[in-house]
């Protein structure tokens, strides 16, 4: 076999692997966000407050106040709250930001979490229309050329960030350990990067030229594995991935910091959902 021929096959080989990894992460992406209680189930987001509430996609009178968060069950209403059947009044306590609690409800979720300071209450149902009627998410042809070597600067302190959310008044804050610099299409660019899932892991909230056009104008998501030892690191915009606010209004999503706002069109990764017009 000559040389040019084994070069191809190789080549061939590569891309096949390349795309098999690619449809693996992305069939996560699409199995998570259509799960029976993922974020498509959601059919309300409740804002809490002082006043005892109740809501049509969720059983009890519902409020919050420096204790935390407090339901008042009615007669013949449960929640299921970590394996433990309750009824009557039941206090969930002060949440932590970005945390919550799960409490089951015949087949549906009630997430009760704290978010940009906000106690909310929203409930995952699986009938829910959104879920029932999704067909999948439109995305580029994974490619290699978007798949490119970066490196992790980190900060000398963490530097707090406060950047917007996809609801209007909302603000998250996120600590940002460092930047991730890279080269594309011989230009240097760089992102604010924040704590990712797991140790050391980092994620990247970036708009970009094809934001609004192709791709989901608020933004998209990017998981990044920890940094190796010198700071190495591969960007792969192929996994540039959509936050929930992407296909549902009732998702509190973060917004990119203003310098994560890339000035080239990154066609790679998904694209804007069905469920917001796209292709």
């Amino acid at each position: 076999m000559t040389t040019e021929a084994t070069t191809t096959k190789a080549g061939t080989t590569d891309l096949h692997a390349f795309t098999e990894s690619w449809l693996e992460w992305y069939r996560a992406q699409e199995a998570r966000l259509s799960a029976p209680h993922g974020f498509l189930a959601i059919t309300g987001l409740h804002w809490l407050d002082e006043r005892p509430q109740r809501f049509p996609d969720a059983p009890g009178a519902w409020h919050t106040g420096p204790d935390g968060v407090v339901v008042a069950l009615g007669e013949g209403e449960e929640l299921v709250v970590e394996g433990r059947p309750v009824r009557g009044e039941h206090r969930f306590g002060v949440l932590p930001e970005r945390g919550g609690v799960d409490a089951v409800w015949g087949d549906a979720v009630i997430e009760v979490a704290k978010r940009g300071g906000n106690d909310i209450v929203r409930p995952r149902h699986p009938d829910a229309p959104l879920r029932t009627d999704f067909t999948g998410t439109p995305a580029y042809a994974p490619d290699p050329r978007w798949a490119v070597p970066g490196r992790y600067v980190p900060f000398e302190t963490p530097r707090p960030t406060t950047v917007g959310a996809a609801v209007e008044g909302l603000e998250h804050v996120y600590d940002a350990p460092g930047r991730i610099e890279f080269d594309l299409d011989g230009r240097r660019l760089s992102l604010t990067a924040f704590p990712g899932h797991g140790e050391g892991r980092l994620l990247v909230l970036f708009t970009d030229a094809t934001s609004g056009v192709t791709t989901y104008a608020a933004n998209r998501a990017l998981a990044l594995e920890a940094p190796g030892g010198d700071g190495t690191l591969v960007v792969d915009f192929n996994r540039a991935a959509n936050l929930p606010c992407a296909y549902t209004d009732l998702a509190t999503c973060p917004l990119p910091p203003a310098e994560n706002r890339l000035p080239v069109a990154i066609e790679a990764g998904l694209k804007i959902p069905r469920e917001r017009g796209g292709s």
